[in-house]
């Protein structure tokens, strides 16, 4: 049996401190925005003292920041694992694709008060943090990218798709559609909205053909 106190337990603990601390944030946050959000209420919210807050990170803008480096990378993981599924399995790159919208439509279903943030700070320039937002969030359009390319390169896709452009509109498109959803049509299953999106990228909203 691990003792409380061996390295990896402690560094367990503290992983879960962490995750209390970002549900906190994140919902506080969302509720009343970043500069009416304290470290009191925080650590309130979390059920953890004060100095636990100021023990993981040296200040609210820290944890902030390291709030989005944090939920960009499930985002960025949950996209590529739905890319990497679908090639083991055969499928074609408008699959992977397609996957890969549902995978986002499902993150932001589990985490509606993170997506809200995150979009709502793209658009902002006056952040200490925004150098770190533009990092991660090119990590998760890198992925799209990827399957982009790899189209262009066998042929699935035309050779004169705008790659970055593209890879941004397509993560753009789930999360401005998903927050969409959530907030005027939540009566709406995942399923719906996904075939709703799926039928947009496969080029089948025209009448024609």
């Amino acid at each position: 049996m691990e003792s409380s106190s061996t390295p990896r337990a402690v560094s367990t603990r503290r992983e879960a401190t962490r995750q209390k601390l970002y549900e906190a944030a994140v919902t506080l946050i969302a509720e009343q925005g970043f500069s009416a959000t304290t470290v009191d209420e925080i650590a309130e919210r979390a059920g953890v003292a004060k100095g636990t807050v100021y023990y993981n990170f040296a200040s609210k803008s820290v944890l902030f920041e390291e709030l989005l480096r944090h939920g960009v990378g499930l985002l960025t993981a949950s996209l590529r694992e739905a890319a990497d599924r679908t090639a083991q399995g055969g499928g074609s790159k408008v699959d992977a694709l397609d996957a890969m919208i549902r995978a986002g439509l499902v993150f932001i279903d589990r985490y509606p008060a993170f997506t809200q943030l995150y979009v709502a700070e793209l658009w902002r320039t006056n952040r200490a943090w925004q150098s770190t937002l533009m990092v991660v969030r090119q990590e998760a359009v890198a992925v799209v990218e990827g399957v982009l390319r790899e189209g262009v390169e066998n042929g699935e896709f035309s050779a004169e798709i705008d790659i970055p452009l593209t890879a941004a509109a397509l993560v753009g498109m789930v999360l401005v559609a998903a927050l969409d959803w959530q907030a005027f049509q939540p009566e709406r299953s995942l399923d719906d909205v996904h075939a709703a999106l799926s039928r947009l990228l496969q080029g089948r909203v025209s009448g024609r053909g």
